[in-house]
């Protein structure tokens, strides 16, 4: 009876590992189809990745910035443009 019992518990030690194994495969495949859904979505709503947007907007402030100095110069120009009409 010993060893019937052994055994018995050796199988069900078995199943449990072999549902372990089954359920871990399982976990990965639907966390594989989820990952593949949610690109696709993503891609379909024309959502820009991480990367593109950082260099988009690094691009803006530059631009902001030259837009600011570009202000600045113009302004001095109309001021010594203007001085230069009031002494003629």
């Amino acid at each position: 009876m010993t060893q019937t019992t052994g055994r018995f518990f050796d199988e069900i030690g078995k199943l449990i590992t072999d549902a372990a194994g089954a359920a871990d495969g399982v976990r990965k495949e639907i966390e594989g189809v989820v990952r593949a859904q949610a690109e696709r979505v993503l891609r379909d709503l024309d959502v820009v990745q991480r990367e593109e947007f950082e260099a988009v907007k690094a691009m803006a402030q530059k631009a902001r910035e030259e837009n600011d100095r570009l202000k600045e110069r113009i302004a001095t120009l109309e001021t010594a443009l203007a001085e230069r009409k009031a002494s003629s």
